[in-house]
């Protein structure tokens, strides 16, 4: 039996080139380097069409380029579409091609919220009231009070904190006990050879009226990290999900997005409390350094 499997994983697979490019330039990954590996010496091989593969080497390449393996069977490569709605932008247009870490770390949230929605409804809880309160034709700066509002979360007892970090932990502490389960990492599941990369994305909101879930790429700073829980709370309340790259200077043509953007900002720093703190005889650069400090704490 042993000998008849080991056949079978040494028997050569007909998988068209233009396959393994694509997953090739799907994961970011140059041919070149990928071929120093050991059990993908033979790359340029496959790909020129000098070479098929074995189904073990096949397995090897799928595992390297994060790519599932039925997909190099396919004879033309597949369009995968973005889970949730996707509002990043770069010069105003869409950025399309999602990595496969990204990809991955969406399905992954989607498979723990499938299970905590199950669990809250096996034990009768009910539907969150905030979950889609709002609406794009709210004042941001009345959306933010209410959601300051319901976590408690107020500028004193921040200011009392040393540190960007004790204030973030605080903050998901917050909308933890709400009801929104907040997941920070910098890596795939548990992957420490895949890292995120904030330039593609800084977070994204899964609405649920059960069991709502903010992911947080945690390879940003702190304070970008603080940001994006602002923003995606937003999109919360807006009973939306969606995927984010804005940060606290950014800006985006998607109405959404900026009306987002403008909640976390109120959030995180009122302007009636700009308003109170500023002084108006200092110059621009000292009172801007001066806020910054009394503010954030």
């Amino acid at each position: 039996m042993l000998r008849e499997i080991n056949l079978h994983l040494m028997m050569r697979v007909d998988v068209k080139p233009k396959m393994l490019r694509w997953a090739c330039a799907r994961a970011g990954l140059e041919i070149e380097r990928l071929s120093q590996r050991s059990s993908l010496q033979k790359l340029s091989n496959w790909i020129n069409g000098d070479l098929h593969p074995t189904l073990k080497q096949l397995e090897a390449f799928a595992a390297a380029t994060h790519t599932p393996i039925g997909y190099l069977f396919l004879a033309e490569p597949p369009h995968e579409r973005m889970p949730i709605p996707d509002l990043r932008t770069i010069g105003n247009k869409h950025i399309g091609h999602p990595s496969p870490d990204l990809l991955d770390t969406i399905y992954l949230c989607q498979q723990r919220q499938e299970w905590f929605r199950d669990f809250a409804r096996s034990t009768g809880e009910q539907p969150l009231s905030f979950v889609g309160s709002a609406d794009p034709e709210d004042h941001p700066v009345e959306v933010a009070d209410r959601i300051r509002k319901s976590l408690g979360f107020e500028i004193d007892e921040r200011r009392r904190m040393s540190t960007w970090t004790e204030a973030l932990r605080h903050f998901i502490s917050q909308a933890d006990s709400l009801g929104v389960m907040v997941m920070v990492s910098g890596i795939v599941g548990n992957n420490t050879h895949r890292s995120l990369d904030p330039q593609e994305f800084r977070g994204f909101a899964l609405s649920d009226p059960l069991a709502p879930l903010i992911f947080i790429n945690g390879k940003d700073t702190k304070a970008e990290q603080m940001f994006t829980l602002a923003h995606e709370l937003a999109h919360i309340w807006l009973g939306e999900s969606a995927l984010s790259d804005l940060g606290p200077v950014s800006t985006s043509s998607n109405d959404i997005e900026s009306w987002c953007n403008n909640v976390a900002a109120e959030l995180l720093v009122p302007i009636s409390a700009i308003r109170n703190e500023h002084r108006r005889n200092n110059s621009i650069r000292d009172e801007m350094n001066r806020l910054a400090r009394s503010l954030q704490g």
